[in-house]
């Protein structure tokens, strides 16, 4: 172990009368380990960690719900109590560790599962990282609406009842589009073809409920007689089905040609909020404790020093949200993450109130982006909230960790990131913290390309019409995964926040005129592409700064559209502001955070979250006989070896800011003059 990190350990024996006197709380009571492969990673051995072993099974855990500290999760009251007034739950966890832990750096990171999946495998380059550092790796269950299945972590939440043991209800709205033709039933829970879906019906008696059709987003709303569809399954059973509170049939089929939308009474919640605690409690259990409950001794031996957490996309709004609701503190007042990276995150996760729908992607009507997600302090002016920030409860506890945020610019096109960085006046930019860092990169898909240097355009991804974005932002994601560790362990700096401000002209409106956008002959323009920042009433229970509480009212009253920004562009189309890769600054195209519907319901809108890619012609002729306004690859380069150049001194200022390690310069360096670029 590093010398610097030795120092904190405490002694066993100190450490075990300082558990003994700490107050019996929420806690892990128990883990259970049930798989094990002590020569994992098939006996690689990672740089000064050696060997790692690999182990999961599950966390057993209580709360306790007249702690202060969990009285912030809805619903806790109305859950099942064990025998000591407790309200337990149980959750899996996986973890790779070193086999000797005398080699350990006595840094944990936990992964957030997204909805559930997670890799450790040496495969992925930044799990590879932490393996080669010799820090400990952990990712656990938190999303309670998840089937458990194999390969999935997963956590069992209880169902909450009304005191005298009733079902609570409560309004619940699922919306279907872009089904296949010629079905017949379709599952209410969200997935591909369902979003929302919040809970079980209370009754399946369709009278009590209503499904609707619409031709278009903005065109009249068309219901559907009860008795033409059902709660059932008819897959296999001709309609009215088999009766299946999961699943919706329709006498005469859905048509793709339609939006579907049904409002319902739901039943019995899951208190998922837990999952926040959860998490909170595993984290400081294997930072903290000597043993569990059973006598089970600590299986990182008291050998954690630090811990850090890194979430992408869902799992980096479940980090902000467990910042923002005061999970950074553990029940005996301890520091849970002293870091945390939030990537590719622009919302609160929409997770911890009455029949949430935690897989969500800022869907129409869904909440998350509706209370604070800045996280400096801001009043809310436009949707009269109060002032507030992310931050605000680890500050006031002291427990707050160092925090780099990072992202790019499909976040403002399709998460509404915009109120993030100016509000949602959209007039000043919001100061960051001292203990927040903000990266952005620029012209990439959520959660970045693939990298690779190629004069041919990749194929478009599921759905959309534009090819995909192959403008990566790995890279730079693992020099400052790096930077963070080192921040919290060394202090030492990062680099100073690079992302678009309003001040320097970098943000503007979301159309063509104003971001300078190119009229590229047959290629779409961004205008109307933007997903909308919506002004919801959701009803007077629900607390709209924590995202928390019960929604009363389904769909929700839209009172307006909120202005959003989006990043300027140059002549190419290409975002001017922030962190740009090596492809950007050496670019074979345009690299959008955009992307277009090719078909269905919604073609022409965005593409979900995926961005698109328009490629450069490769000479002067082609580019003539298409009216391409952007010069061409053989007028930009010239030569193949020129633009190994250009990609050569694009590596060197990364590595020079420390944006780049320099093995992975080298690596881009050799791929670009492997490529066909101008071969």
């Amino acid at each position: 172990m590093h010398t610097h990190l030795k120092r904190m350990i405490l002694p066993a024996g100190l450490a075990a009368m300082i558990a003994v006197a700490l107050p019996v709380q929420a806690r892990i009571t128990r883990i259970v380990v049930e798989h094990r492969d002590a020569a994992a990673y098939k006996g690689q051995s990672f740089k000064d960690a050696g060997a790692y072993e690999r182990l999961g099974g599950h966390a057993y855990g209580e709360l306790d719900p007249k702690d202060p500290l969990n009285a912030i999760i809805t619903d806790l009251q109305y859950a099942p109590r064990n025998a000591r007034g407790m309200v337990e739950y149980v959750a899996t966890f996986s973890m790779a560790k070193p086999a000797d832990l005398a080699k350990a750096s006595g840094v944990l990171v936990y992964l957030v599962p997204n909805r559930g999946n997670i890799s450790l495998e040496a495969t992925n380059v930044l799990v590879r990282d932490f393996l080669n550092h010799g820090h400990v790796v952990l990712a656990s269950g938190w999303q309670g609406d998840l089937q458990p299945r194999e390969g999935l972590e997963t956590i069992s939440v209880p169902i909450a009842k009304n005191p005298d043991g009733s079902p609570i209800t409560g309004p619940a709205l699922a919306r279907f589009a872009d089904m296949p033709p010629n079905t017949n039933t379709l599952p209410i829970v969200r997935g591909r073809l369902a979003q929302g879906g919040g809970g079980q019906p209370a009754s399946l008696d369709t009278s009590k409920a209503l499904l609707t059709r619409r031709a278009s987003a903005d065109s009249k709303v068309i219901p559907i007689r009860a008795s033409d569809w059902a709660f059932a399954d008819c897959t296999k059973t001709a309609f009215p089905g088999t009766p299946d509170p999961n699943r919706v049939c329709l006498k005469n089929g859905f048509e793709p040609a339609y939006l579907y939308e049904l409002s319902y009474t739901a039943k019995d919640p899951q208190v998922l909020g837990i999952g926040f605690a959860a998490t909170r409690d595993l984290i400081s259990f294997f930072h903290y404790s000597v043993e569990d409950d059973t006598g089970a001794p600590n299986l990182l031996a008291r050998r954690i020093s630090y811990t850090v957490g890194q979430g992408n996309s869902q799992s980096g709004n479940f980090l902000r949200t467990l910042i923002n609701l005061g999970f950074t503190q553990d029940e005996s007042g301890r520091r849970v993450l002293d870091g945390a990276n939030p990537n590719i995150a622009a919302r609160q996760l929409a997770m911890n109130f009455r029949f949430a729908a935690p897989g969500g992607a800022a869907g129409m009507y869904e909440p998350g982006s509706d209370g604070v997600v800045w996280w400096s302090d801001y009043t809310d002016e436009v949707r009269h909230r109060p002032s507030g920030g992310l931050l605000d409860r680890c500050r006031a506890s002291e427990t707050c960790p160092k925090i780099i945020e990072t992202l790019g610019a499909s976040e403002f096109y399709a998460l509404r990131e915009s109120p993030d960085f100016v509000g949602t006046k959209a007039d000043r930019d919001i100061p960051l913290p001292p203990t927040v860092r903000r990266y952005y990169f620029p012209g990439v898909t959520h959660g970045g390309g693939r990298g690779g240097f190629d004069a041919n355009a990749p194929r478009p991804p599921m759905g959309c019409e534009l090819p995909a974005n192959p403008n990566p932002s790995s890279e730079t994601m693992r020099a400052l995964l790096g930077a963070l560790v080192d921040w919290v362990v060394k202090g030492a700096a990062p680099p100073p926040s690079q992302y678009p401000r309003l001040d320097r002209g970098d943000l503007v409106a979301p159309t063509h005129t104003a971001t300078g956008f190119p009229a590229i002959p047959g290629m779409p323009l961004p205008d109307g592409i933007l997903n909308p920042l919506y002004d919801y009433d959701f009803g007077p229970h629900f607390n709209y700064n924590d995202q928390s509480g019960f929604i009363s009212m389904q769909p929700p009253v839209v009172r307006a559209i909120l202005p959003s920004l989006v990043g300027r562009v140059d002549a190419d189309g290409n975002e001017t502001a922030g962190v740009a890769s090596v492809m950007h600054q050496a670019p074979l195209g345009t690299y959008l955070g955009w992307n277009v519907v090719a078909e269905g319901f919604f073609k022409g809108t965005s593409c979900g979250n995926l961005g698109g890619y328009i490629a450069f012609a490769k000479t002067k002729a082609e580019r003539m006989a298409s009216g391409d306004p952007r010069p061409s690859l053989e007028e930009r380069y010239g030569t193949h070896e020129k633009y190994v150049a250009t990609v050569r001194a694009a590596a060197a200022r990364l590595v020079r800011d420390r944006f780049l390690v320099p093995e992975d310069a080298d690596r881009l360096i050799a791929e670009a003059d492997a490529s066909n670029v101008l071969k």
